[in-house]
């Protein structure tokens, strides 16, 4: 992978590229994005409408120099499962729209102050931990999807799973030229094939669904109660952008935090929530899958991304096409999955090297023992109905050990010399 060209940022692709690179980022999300609106019984075309249009707006708000695909956010799923349960979904959109209304009030704060604090309440050492961790919590995620944790495991998963992981990781290390760049597509394809040999291919509802359809809208409905329940993901989804962006900017060489900014992304990412609510949709939020794509082919092109906004657009017309994508088995996006999230992982700890935190001071030693700990070890804190747990928790952990080292430096109680990184 070391020699394969880089594919900036600003960089038209030609159009014979462009089309089966979009394809592979539409792909990569649309397996774990489609199992939010599953959960809420909600039809999954709606969905990838916004998706297509959230990413669409982000890129334009950010001037088109922070490549990022939206997909679902699953940051919401508790808070918003007990308004549908209570009051119904019109009342969890409202949630959503309030939710991505004080988000996009967050992002005018930061404007408005800056950015520099999180070196301070989240220095390198913090920072490295939380942003693994992102990949590092969704592991029992693919190894779910591809059914190696189900109680019998079933041989036709196995064999699908690791075909289509096999076909990912021999592709990015072996594969030239343009199929270099599509790895990941290759490996759902060869996945699919393996499925349909296996049988566990179900096209019963493809031969059911229309052609063409119409999303479907709804508008939401407002009541304090359920805003109150859903408000506190803000610092989820917060924490969550924060970490994407940095892991976004490790690999492709840029500090996005600082350029577009990130009161741009995060009001980006906030207002295309806001909208979401306000047509029908569920949350969107920077995705995992997409950004591993790109730190897999080094295709960093917002037009490529651009691309597959509009080919989800579409998607989200095309009845048949929909549920045909979503006749793609577990096994193919838990294989898919293994590879892209263990490279979210990799790229926390590719921070602590690049930033090269020196582990002889016992501040870095503790930081990052205390983080990868609480977020791995499965505890909880509750704070009303949202539930802290995993990278958010470890994220607010550690961002508390950040500002009780900075008091403790100027108070000159640390045991060490110069700053944390």
């Amino acid at each position: 992978m070391e020699n394969k060209r880089i594919i900036q940022v600003e960089e038209k692709v030609p159009f014979k590229l462009l089309v089966p690179l979009s394809i592979q980022h539409m792909f990569a999300m649309f397996g774990a994005s489609v199992l939010v609106p599953f959960v809420f019984g909600i039809n999954p075309a709606v969905v990838l409408f916004m998706n297509g249009i959230g990413t669409l707006l982000f890129i334009l708000i950010t001037k088109g120099r922070a490549p990022a695909y939206l997909g679902s956010s699953f940051a919401f799923l508790a808070p918003a499962g007990i308004v549908i349960s209570k009051w119904g979904y019109s009342y969890a959109l409202g949630g959503f729209v309030a939710v991505g209304f004080l988000g996009c009030i967050l992002a005018l704060i930061i404007y408005k102050f800056g950015s520099d604090w999180i070196d301070v309440v989240l220095p390198p050492a913090a920072m490295g931990p939380v942003v693994a961790l992102i990949g590092l919590e969704l592991a029992g995620s693919a190894a779910s999807n591809a059914g190696l944790l189900d109680e019998t495991i079933n041989t036709k998963n196995v064999i699908v799973f690791l075909v289509t992981l096999l076909f990912a990781v021999i592709g990015s290390v072996v594969f030239r030229g343009f199929l270099s760049v599509i790895p990941i597509l290759i490996a759902i394809i060869a996945g699919y094939v393996a499925a349909l040999a296996c049988g566990i291919v179900d096209f019963s509802e493809v031969a059911a669904a229309p052609l063409f359809s119409l999303p479907n809208f709804s508008a939401p409905k407002f009541k304090w109660e359920a805003i109150v329940t859903i408000l506190p993901v803000l610092l989820v989804i917060a924490s969550e952008h924060i970490g994407h962006q940095i892991v976004t900017g490790k690999i492709i060489g840029r500090n996005l935090l600082k350029d577009p900014g990130l009161h741009r992304s995060l009001f980006a990412d906030n207002f295309s929530t806001m909208i979401s609510g306000l047509i029908g949709s569920v949350p969107t939020t920077t995705y995992g899958e997409n950004i591993g794509v790109m730190a897999m082919t080094k295709v960093y092109s917002v037009y490529v991304i651009g691309g597959a906004a509009v080919l989800s657009i579409i998607c989200s017309f095309i009845g048949k096409m929909t549920t045909l994508i979503n006749t793609i088995p577990g096994p193919v996006i838990g294989g898919i999955s293994f590879l892209l999230y263990g490279m979210i992982g990799t790229s926390g700890i590719r921070i602590l090297v690049e930033s090269q935190v020196d582990y002889g001071k016992s501040r870095n030693m503790a930081m990052t023992s205390v983080i990868f700990v609480t977020g791995l070890s499965g505890i909880n804190v509750q704070f009303g109905s949202i539930q802290l747990t995993g990278m958010v928790l470890a994220c607010v952990v550690g961002m508390l050990m950040g500002l009780m080292f900075f008091v403790f430096d100027k108070l000159k109680l640390t045991n060490d010399r110069g700053e944390a990184g």
